[in-house]
């Protein structure tokens, strides 16, 4: 009887300590919150290092930031050298921990490509779990600033300065603006209070704000149901690239492919739907639109989008076609030169080559209106629907390709047509 009671004391203190060292314990964590002691202690797994594992507890005494980011991820690259600058920078004041979900195989093979190549010296926490569920967050990068043992402030990776880490340090007057992310999967601002009416469902609506939200990040999101689109929403992008964005879709439904070149632009100061980075002065020129419709109503939603754009910002955007100057793809005689042999589908450029294989003609279309160094937009007009395997230079020279073009029986030429194009004039302006 008393070893049965002994062995019952023995599971319930275990079963205890499991429920209270349990992951789903784990709370996130907000500004201003003690770090709990398994954040210090708990072994990270890390790559590019003799060692396998780390923990943070040496470094408890710095100030320590903890870099959010993913390989996919242009922003977070840019700013790795200037991670790694102010660390050494500041010594033993500082520690920079980039920390991502990917798993070791994902890091591994991007660090060993190009691109990656030129990040090898630093050395990321992989395949994190314990501190995506302590500091919850839609985007990257995003940084979580710890100090004496508590959450400092997150912020995004701009705001990570000489100045900053100062202030920090010095425990004086901070600049730093606190960036909390929105979930992007709901519409932008809605309360959370709308979740306590469940009777109630949201139809429709429209959001439209000048001026950067750091808090959302820069990017597009789509409300899908199925196969329905019946709603979006961009943040922080020009005025420009949001009517580009609309445009690209309404083309689309028209058979058609947009590109920056089927634009035509009346507007008196362009500069004013343009956005330069890295100029802060330049954040009143970022704007931030939301748009969504019922189920019922999804198949006009872009046409819709345009129209509600138009009558609130201070431009009018049009899609139409004009008699412009072209670049026409056709071919030059009835030989077929082109067709695909069947291989796997495979889009490649190196530095001396771009190489299509078994794939539509629109690929090499999207290329010429990318790379080629002219203001014409390019147009197919070969009627060529089947596969295509095509080689060329990696080149924006138009004579040079059209040499190329000519030994698949293709011409590229300037002409005159009747294409669609995007118009964009101050409001109250003439066509």
């Amino acid at each position: 009887m008393k070893n049965k009671f002994c062995r019952e004391i023995i599971s319930l203190t275990f079963m205890t300590l499991l429920f209270l060292h349990s992951p789903a314990q784990q709370k996130a964590l907000k500004i201003g919150d003690t770090i709990p002691e398994e954040v210090w202690t708990t072994p990270l797994s890390i790559l590019n290092s003799t060692q396998k594992t780390i923990t943070l507890t040496k470094d408890r005494n710095k100030l320590i930031l903890l870099d959010f980011w993913a390989t996919w991820c242009s922003s977070c690259l840019k700013s790795f050298p200037k991670m790694e600058a102010l660390e050494k920078q500041f010594g033993d004041q500082l520690k920079i921990v980039p920390v991502t979900k990917e798993d070791q195989p994902t890091l591994e093979k991007f660090f060993a490509s190009k691109n990656g190549l030129r990040y090898k010296t630093m050395v990321p926490v992989t395949g994190d779990k314990t501190l995506h569920k302590l500091f919850p967050h839609t985007g990257v990068p995003f940084i979580v600033w710890m100090k004496d043992g508590k959450v400092l402030n997150t912020t995004d990776a701009e705001q990570v300065t000489e100045e900053t880490i100062m202030q920090a340090l010095e425990n004086s007057q901070s600049s730093l603006q606190t960036v909390v992310q929105m979930d992007m999967h709901r519409p932008i601002m809605l309360s959370d209070n709308f979740d306590f009416e469940k009777s109630t469902k949201l139809l429709s609506y429209s959001f439209f704000s000048k001026g950067r939200i750091r808090g959302a990040g820069f990017g597009s999101f789509i409300h899908r149901s199925g196969n329905i689109i019946y709603g979006r929403q961009m943040t922080n992008f020009s005025l420009l690239k949001i009517y580009q964005a609309i445009a690209y879709e309404l083309f689309n439904q028209n058979n058609d492919s947009f590109t920056s070149k089927r634009i035509i632009n009346l507007v008196r100061d362009p500069t004013q739907i343009t956005f330069t980075p890295n100029n802060r002065e330049n954040d009143s020129k970022l704007y931030s639109y939301g748009y969504l419709v019922p189920h019922s109503k999804a198949a006009t939603l872009y046409a819709d989008m345009l129209d509600n754009l138009n009558q609130y910002s201070d431009y009018t955007g049009s899609i139409e076609k004009r008699l412009v100057k072209c670049l026409v793809l056709a071919r030059t005689s009835k030989k077929d030169k082109i067709s695909s042999k069947g291989a796997k589908m495979l889009s490649q450029s190196s530095d001396d080559q771009y190489r299509l294989q078994n794939v539509p003609l629109i690929y090499a279309l999207n290329y010429f209106n990318e790379n080629l160094k002219t203001d014409l937009p390019v147009i197919d007009e070969t009627g060529y629907t089947a596969h295509i395997d095509l080689n060329f230079s990696n080149i924006s020279d138009l004579k040079i390709l059209q040499k190329e073009l000519a030994a698949y029986d293709l011409a590229l030429e300037e002409a005159e047509r009747n294409i669609l194009m995007l118009i964009i004039k101050d409001k109250n302006e003439p066509l």
